[in-house]
Parts: structure tokens; C-alpha cells; sequence
């Protein structure tokens, strides 16, 4: 593994504030830019893993292999429709892990040693996580190098941050002490809504430059191309989700140049 491979956890213990829609989008947008990017799907209902084409049912190999030490990283990377973009395939089984991990040794460190061991190099891998803070979460955080937390432009959206950023803490402390946070991305913005202003005004007066500059706007186009296997900038690149995903990822990359 080289050392400059930036890892990003794309973590929040809310569900539905867009966690993997951002995983893939930003991802896929990397890739469009020139980067080599791998997307590990950590998440038991393995929706990245299907909305970046690939059919859960048809391939064998998945991160579940890797998280239980069964098979190597190298061995379960799947190709995904975006040149530049491969995958590593969730599924169901990783529902389980937590107890078939209850006994092993370093249990927390499985997928960063499983990382560390990795024989191709990427500019970018980014991990889409569970919604929940159980061990696969953590496995995450603590094999990532940054965090990315979506926080959506909706009422309750700073409920449980808290817990979420003490967490983060205690992996850093523990765990993982490179582990840094990238920056909160609001996600489904609508700025017709006051709502929306709201929300997008709190979350930046209490975490100030911690937030993005980047917002991603709700936007049909960016829900519709799940369905059709497809990140946002394969099936519209035009529209404003597609967009916003590639500013995000043009934002990350500059932040990371200037260190």
C-alpha cells in the first residue's frame, strides 16, 4: 500500500442523510477527474454495491470474505461502469460479522490491516459505512485516514452528531490516531425552502469551517440513477446532483493538495 492512498469514511449513525449516495457519487466523480479510486461497501444492505452496476447476485467475492479473514482485499475487487473506479461488494452477510468477530484479536483493526496488505495502489478509497456506530463503523474510522459525515438540510439534522463526533474521538484516541475529520457535507438542500436555509445556516454557525463549501441539492436526477446501476455523472452529467458531486470531489482534491 503506498503511503500517500488517502482513506475516507463516509460515516453518520443517521439513516437516509445520504451516506451512500455520496460514497458513489463522489467516488465516481474522483474518477472522472483522474483519479483511481476503490469504494469498499461496509454496509449490510450493500446499495452502493448495486448502484455502481454491480448484481450482488452474481459475484462471490465480497468485503465480508476480507472482514471475517477468509480472502485478501486484493482478492474480492470488483470492476464498476466508471473507468478508473473499482469496488469492493457488500452484502447481507456482513449483518453478522459482529458476533462471528465476538473472539478474534484486533477485531476493531480488520480492515485496516486487510488495507495495509493491499497490492494495487489508489489515490482514493472511500468506505461507505453502516447507519449505526457497531463494529463495522468502527473497523472504518479505523482504517480510514478521514471522515466525511452527510448531514441532511432536514429537521433533527445535528441529532446525534454529538455522539457521532465523540465516537471519532474515541477511535483517535484509541484506535487510529491519524484518523482527521475531512469536513460535514449537507446533503438534500433545497433552497426554496427556509428550511433548508435554516438547517444549512445552524449547521455552519456551530462547526464554522469544519463544513464543506460544497452543498449537495436534492434533486431527482440524483435519486432516480440508483435504479438504473449508475452513479449521477453516467446517468446525467449535466444535472445539478452530478454537479455538486464533482465540486465536492474537485474541493477534496484541493484540500488535500494543500495538505
Amino acid at each position: 500500500m503506498i503511503i500517500e492512498m488517502r482513506v475516507l469514511s463516509v460515516s453518520n449513525q443517521k439513516g437516509g442523510v445520504g451516506k451512500t449516495t455520496t460514497a458513489v457519487n463522489l467516488g465516481a466523480s474522483l474518477a472522472v477527474l483522474g483519479k483511481k479510486v476503490l469504494l469498499i461497501d461496509l454496509d449490510p444492505q450493500a446499495n452502493a454495491t448495486s448502484g455502481l452496476g454491480i448484481n450482488k447476485a452474481d459475484t462471490g467475492r465480497y468485503v465480508y470474505q476480507v472482514m471475517i479473514g477468509a480472502n485478501d482485499l486484493q482478492s474480492v475487487i470488483e470492476e464498476t461502469c466508471v473507468k478508473g473506479m473499482y469496488a469492493v461488494p457488500g452484502s447481507y452477510h456482513l449483518a453478522g460479522v459482529e458476533l462471528e468477530l465476538v473472539n478474534q484479536p484486533l477485531r476493531e483493526r480488520m480492515l485496516a490491516r486487510a488495507l495495509s496488505l493491499l497490492e494495487t495502489s489508489f489515490d482514493f478509497v472511500i468506505i461507505d459505512c453502516p447507519p449505526s456506530l457497531g463494529l463495522l463503523t468502527i473497523n472504518a474510522l479505523t482504517a480510514a485516514n478521514r471522515v466525511i459525515i452527510p448531514v441532511q438540510c432536514e429537521y433533527y439534522a445535528l441529532e446525534g452528531l454529538g455522539r457521532l463526533m465523540k465516537t471519532l474521538s474515541v477511535i483517535k484516541k484509541r484506535f487510529n490516531p491519524r484518523l482527521e475529520l475531512a469536513g460535514i457535507l449537507l446533503t438534500m438542500y433545497d433552497p426554496r425552502t427556509r428550511l433548508s436555509q435554516d438547517i444549512a445556516k445552524e449547521v455552519k454557525g456551530y462547526f464554522n469551517s469544519k463544513v464543506f463549501n460544497t452543498v449537495i441539492p436534492r434533486n431527482v436526477r440524483l435519486s432516480e440513477a440508483p435504479s438504473y446501476g449508475m452513479p449521477i455523472c453516467l446517468y446525467d452529467i449535466s444535472s445539478k446532483g452530478a454537479q455538486g458531486y464533482l465540486m465536492l470531489a474537485k474541493e477534496i482534491i484541493r484540500k488535500g493538495e494543500n495538505g
